[in-house]
């Protein structure tokens, strides 16, 4: 019997109107366009309002993907729900009317969208499911000290959805196979302190804000992502050359350009909208993917690459075949 596969069947994604750019942030923080450019690749960010959330982003960017059809199962990438307890998914589920479909959250941070999609493959593959809608949305700036221009620079909100389907492997579309890691020695390079269940009230707060080791998080995101990246292109069958269009997660263009440069890439196949819309957590590679089809550089029968390094310490990496949508 022949595994069912997850092909991918549609694509929405969903921004705030607010845009930050440079300007703003330099104005009221020690820094200059110049140092932001130079090292995150970043002019301009979307940022969430007030009463604008996670939940809010995942329904329109899911609704578009969805377009006017149905799924039977949910799967939300986030690591910023609108509440601890309970899930976001079921909230999003409700919204686009899918009834009591299953509806969950996986929280990788900014790999979450590749976990997504190898959660939703593992649901059609298991015959639970024949359409599921996977989701990567945040609200990340909710997580970040406005006066902490390490962070502030970089993060960004939004959310972008893919549909999969059932289908044949060997098919257009068809997701996989994949490649996933963790290294949970290594969260406290990336990770906020408080609000969880070990302290879940601290009297500094600062602790409720995200803290990053830039330095050590670039190398490892390099070295993590490429290292995956040669794994599941191996395990597809293809070599690093067949690699059309590499999707990273767009967390820096420079850790973008490293990874391309280890894996052999010549610089046309790097996806990069970041210096538009920052680093949306796991929001980013679904928002890459749409800005590449918009602007014809992502067309059917390109094999395409991605891959994701995040928070935890997770990544991973899949691949397939870009359909006609």
């Amino acid at each position: 019997m022949v595994t069912q596969a997850a092909v991918l069947a549609g694509l929405g994604t969903s921004l705030p109107a607010k845009v930050l750019d440079n300007d703003e942030i330099i104005a009221r923080l020690d820094t200059t366009d110049e140092w932001i450019r130079t090292r995150t690749g970043i002019r301009e960010r979307r940022v969430a309002v007030s009463g604008e959330s996670t939940v809010d982003l995942a329904t329109v960017a899911g609704r578009e993907a969805l377009a006017g059809g149905m799924a039977d199962a949910l799967v939300l990438a986030t690591s910023t729900p609108d509440q601890l307890c309970p899930a976001s998914a079921p909230q999003v589920a409700a919204r686009l009317g899918l009834g009591t479909a299953p509806a969950l959250d996986v929280n990788a941070v900014c790999s979450g969208f590749v976990y997504a999609l190898a959660t939703a493959s593992g649901l059609i593959a298991g015959g639970i499911a024949e359409r599921v809608l996977v989701i990567g949305a945040d609200v990340f700036t909710s997580l970040i000290d406005p006066e902490d221009r390490t962070t502030v620079t970089i993060f960004g909100d939004g959310a972008g959805a893919v549909l999969l389907r059932a289908g044949s492997p060997d098919e257009p579309g068809a997701i996989g196979p994949f490649d996933l890691h963790s290294e949970g020695e290594l969260a406290e390079l990336l990770w906020v302190e408080a609000g969880g269940a070990r302290n879940r009230r601290s009297e500094n707060p600062a602790d409720y804000f995200l803290t990053m080791q830039g330095q050590a998080v670039f190398r490892h995101a390099c070295a993590r992502m490429a290292e995956s990246s040669r794994a599941v292109v191996e395990r597809a069958g293809w070599m690093v050359g067949d690699v059309d269009r590499f999707v990273g997660h767009q967390a820096n263009i420079r850790i973008l350009q490293a990874t391309a440069k280890q894996l052999g890439l010549p610089a046309d196949a790097v996806v990069a909208n970041i210096d538009r819309v920052g680093n949306t957590s796991a929001a980013s590679i679904p928002l890459a993917l749409a800005d590449a089809v918009a602007d014809g550089s992502l067309v059917p029968g390109h094999r395409v690459l991605l891959s994701a390094f995040g928070a935890g310490l997770t990544w991973g990496s899949t691949v397939l075949t870009w359909p006609g949508l």
